[in-house]
């Protein structure tokens, strides 16, 4: 069903940070929902329902973070899906405006890890990862011996099948994971800051037989939250100066060929994926195979270099058989045909679970925000004053004829399995100038990293905040 149509108006995220257990999950929550909200120019009052997403907590962790912006009594919901549970609580409140149900709705994504590779918390119990485990060891056979941690080594897996059939080699890993790295020496939300050079990344001590160190993601403490809101809603608080709409957004699960195949780049999600994508690009009206020309910027899970490489083809933003060439042709940069990972992606900014698919969206409705319509009085898009995410932002995507501009992509994995992808983009009635996020924050939260003060909360609670509750909030 087509559904209305709906619109990011606010975004907020927290540092990502080392998983030191420095801060707690409703604590960085009220810093992600607040700056969302002082972005979106609305109080809680106005959400009407919100879906909450974290893979390591206890029940109604949701609920403890929103309830010290107010007691409302509105439906909240928690999501887990492991590495695309953020973008599942994206998908619930999206639906839930788009088919109806609610004007406006908020979606925040919060985790406190632990350090070093993730593990079950439930060993009393048989992992749901057992059997994707298992059959990635057992395509071994075929694609040659590996060794490591679980989820390094079925990405790492997944990468050498391509290799075999297409070419290419862990240098390309390499590249892909100092392009990464040195994207997120402008991302003041990342974790690490190094700009890493491929050289670098290859000395690195190895995980896997192909991946290095600086070729992972890293764990992560960390929160990002979202608001979506109708069109009506939009309009209604004069917030198109910095609506983004979701043009298209699907959420989609595993097949048979991930165990019934012999592709350890299914069993890591690699189907998964093309079959999202497809149903996303077809929602948006194209037909098969097209639409791909028309995106600018993409922020892609590379939880692993190795599964950014082998996402390239499953977007379609190349030949099955061009990944590693895309890599070659810088492609996937500045300067190319598409910028993935402006942030720095997950393998630099960091990977807190439940919070990396909505800081994923809040970039890309930052690259998507321009302050004001481009000129050319403009020197250079790439230092255009008009823009909001600074130094992230990505050149070529907006010019004078179309005020629209082009699309911005969203792909976020969870294995297990989970993958949801957004498409993005400014909607045609964009209208510059006005009071902004900036304005209500006091600065520019696109490409400025700065903690919140209970000032700020005050100016978005609701008329229902428990002075209890608040009492115990630490920022």
């Amino acid at each position: 069903m087509p559904g209305r149509r709906t619109f990011l108006v606010g975004g907020g995220c927290t540092a990502f940070i080392k998983p030191r257990g420095t801060r707690s999950t409703e604590d960085m929550g009220l810093e992600a929902a607040t700056k969302a909200l002082l972005d979106a120019g609305i109080t809680y009052d106005a959400v009407q329902t919100a879906f909450v997403g974290y893979c390591y907590g206890d029940s109604t962790s949701g609920q403890r973070a929103l309830y010290n912006l107010g007691l409302t009594g509105i439906p909240i919901v928690n999501v887990n899906n492991n590495c695309s549970t953020g973008s599942s609580a994206l998908y619930q409140a999206n639906n839930a405006v788009k088919y109806g149900e609610v004007e406006c709705a908020l979606a925040l994504g919060f985790e406190r890890m632990r350090p070093g590779s993730l593990g079950t918390n439930f060993p009393d119990r048989p992992n749901p990862m057992a059997l994707f485990n298992q059959r990635s060891y057992e395509l071994e056979e075929v694609f040659g011996e590996n060794h490591g941690p679980g989820a390094p080594r079925m990405f790492d897996n997944g990468a050498q099948e391509y290799f075999t059939k297409y070419g290419g080699g862990v240098e390309h890993l390499a590249q892909i994971a100092s392009k990464n790295h040195k994207h997120s020496v402008n991302n003041p939300y990342s974790q690490f800051r190094d700009g890493w050079s491929v050289e670098q990344v290859l000395a690195a001590p190895k995980i896997t037989r192909n991946l290095t160190k600086f070729m992972c993601s890293p764990t992560s403490d960390g929160a990002a939250a979202c608001v979506v809101v109708s069109e009506d809603f939009v309009h209604a608080h004069g917030l198109e100066n910095q609506a983004i709409e979701i043009v298209a957004q699907a959420l989609a699960t595993d097949s048979r060929s991930t165990f019934e195949g012999r592709s350890p780049m299914d069993v890591v999600g690699y189907d998964m994926s093309k079959r999202c994508a497809d149903k996303v690009f077809r929602e948006a009206g194209f037909a098969e195979g097209q639409g791909r020309d028309l995106v600018g910027v993409i922020e892609l899970h590379d939880c692993f270099a190795a599964n950014e490489l082998i996402t390239y083809p499953a977007l379609g933003l190349c030949a099955a058989d061009e990944a590693h060439k895309m890599v070659e042709r810088g492609d996937n940069t500045y300067g190319g045909k598409y910028v993935v990972n402006p942030s720095g992606g997950l393998e630099a900014k960091g990977h807190p679970l439940g919070a990396t698919g909505l800081g994923m969206h809040f970039y890309i409705m930052s690259t998507l925000s321009l302050l004001s319509f481009p000129n050319q009085n403009c020197s250079s898009m790439n230092q255009c004053n008009c823009e909001r995410a600074g130094p992230m932002q990505a050149p070529g995507l907006f010019n004078i004829s179309d005020k629209r501009g082009k699309f911005g992509l969203v792909h976020n994995v969870g294995l297990g399995g989970a993958v949801v992808i957004s498409l993005l983009r400014r909607p045609e009635f964009f209208k510059a100038g006005g009071e902004d996020g900036r304005s209500r924050l006091g600065y520019n939260h696109a490409h400025q990293c700065r903690p919140v003060t209970m000032s700020d909360v005050d100016k978005v609670k609701s008329k229902s905040a428990s002075p209890y509750v608040l009492h115990h909030a630490k920022l």
